[in-house]
């Protein structure tokens, strides 16, 4: 029992490991877990006493234990059965494509990383480059939603500052759940999405289970109460209006929901700006006829090293104004009340109409507005037709957001934002239009039109 045993250095060294490792596992890990936890829960306790909208448990449930109730969730077993049926192909094939699924779309949410990092940073972005307005706040009917009801806030999709504004805003009520396109399935960024709490999702996928296990991870987080924001138009608008709803997840909220269940509640939410970083790549697109595009890292990093250096030099100017309305919440149990021919898209098009309804007006779309199709005007013409654009703005309700009210500061802020990108310049007197910027020109004015059209989706030009 005593006897000396001679063994090389490498095995010696592979046996601490291994003792190490099965000791980390045993004692330490559990340990750390726990006091992880325990510190996580305590936080998450914290935060919700200030909440408006706690953080609901479903949220908090661990990423692998999620994944394996959405795999095994029974609509997705007949899914996968069905495709069994179907292809030949044994369950267990599809149960593994359903578990990859459930992978890809699970998000692993942190807390401590969303208010704590994500929430901060929002702001503090958010406010480094606009002036951030709140523009309409039906404060009563917000206020009067049940507080067992699943909120999810449906907004117009202007920029992808828009996820930047609203998590900002939203801060304080609640943590909210995007769907995000593939477009951001590039690590490290995944990982940011992922522990804020978004849920990745294939928009153009006419896989059958892909769809049944998104709309079962949809309608799991619905039933449990979890704050979401949707952008029904599926993805940014090119030409500056409110664009057509996509049905997708508005109708997996509505195949999910159970009469006498948790209740619904949808918060239209409209999103203006004087300008939207995208512009020039938009209206690229939208002159192209493709709704796929992509900005050359190139000039990412070009527009990036110039703020930069204006910061450093002390002459950034902020990009205007960023307004966010919220309009009246809509109730699924009262809208299935009333009978309804395709529920989904009724429900989507009521949606979409309070949207347009809500944009504030800026100063830079009443500029271009009152530009009309005009690449050279007197100043003083341009004003006048603001002026008169601004009356019967405020004649149809419209929510103007203009320095003092004043058509004519309105005027001269956006030449300013403008001319500081060479869109416009100022001639004397006259107010002339780089011709390769027409399309900007339109693209700003769009949002004018949902108020003064007999057809707000028409997107016709107002004449000033």
């Amino acid at each position: 029992m005593m006897a000396t045993i001679e063994i090389p250095v490498w095995l010696f060294v592979l046996i601490l490991v291994f003792a190490g490792v099965t000791f980390a596992s045993h004692f330490l890990f559990p340990s750390v877990r726990w006091f992880l936890r325990h510190g996580m829960e305590r936080m998450v306790a914290r935060l919700n006493a200030r909440l408006e909208r706690p953080i609901e448990p479903f949220k908090l449930m661990a990423r692998q234990d999620m994944v394996i109730r959405l795999a095994h969730d029974p609509k997705v077993a007949e899914a996968i059965a069905a495709e069994a049926e179907e292809t030949g192909i044994p369950e267990t094939v599809h149960l593994e494509r359903a578990r990859r699924y459930a992978r890809e779309i699970v998000p692993a949410f942190s807390a401590m990383f969303y208010f704590g990092i994500a929430a901060r940073a929002a702001k503090w972005f958010a406010r480094l480059i606009y002036r951030v307005r709140i523009g309409q706040f039906d404060t009563d009917a917000i206020a009067g939603i049940d507080r067992r009801a699943t909120i999810v806030f449906v907004m117009n999709h202007r920029s992808n500052m828009d996820y930047v504004l609203v998590t900002y805003l939203a801060a304080s009520r609640s943590a909210l759940s995007y769907a995000v396109g593939e477009w951001a399935r590039v690590w490290p960024l995944s990982w940011l999405i992922r522990a804020s709490g978004a849920y990745f999702i294939r928009r153009r996928s006419g896989n059958l289970l892909y769809r049944r296990v998104l709309a079962r991870y949809v309608q799991m987080a619905t039933a449990e109460g979890v704050t979401q924001a949707l952008f029904p138009e599926g993805g940014l608008s090119l030409d500056g209006r409110v664009g057509r709803p996509k049905l997708g997840i508005l109708s997996y909220i509505v195949e999910g929901y159970r009469p006498g269940g948790r209740d619904v509640v949808f918060v239209p939410v409209s999103l203006a700006y004087d300008r939207v970083i995208e512009d020039r790549v938009l209206t690229a697109a939208h002159a192209a006829g493709v709704r796929r595009f992509r900005a050359p890292v190139g000039t990412i990093l070009l527009f990036i090293g110039r703020q930069l250096r204006r910061m450093l030099t002390g002459r950034f100017k902020k990009f205007g104004v960023a307004s966010v309305s919220f309009g009246t919440p809509l109730s699924l149990a009262a809208f299935l009340a009333a009978p309804h021919g395709d529920v989904t898209a009724d429900l989507a098009e009521e949606l979409m109409r309070r949207i347009a309804r809500n944009v504030s007006v800026l100063p830079v779309p009443l500029f271009c507005a009152a530009l009309g199709e005009e690449t050279d005007l007197p100043l003083a013409e341009v004003e006048q037709r603001a002026e008169a654009l601004r009356r019967r703005l405020a004649a149809a309700g419209a929510h103007l957001d203009l320095p003092d009210g004043s058509a004519r500061a309105a005027v001269s802020g956006a030449i300013e934002i403008l001319a500081l990108r060479k869109i416009v310049r100022r001639a004397g007197d006259r107010i002339q239009v780089a011709p390769r910027d027409r399309a900007l020109i339109d693209f700003y004015a769009a949002p004018v039109a949902h108020w003064l059209c007999a057809d707000a989706a028409s997107g016709a030009r107002p004449k000033p």
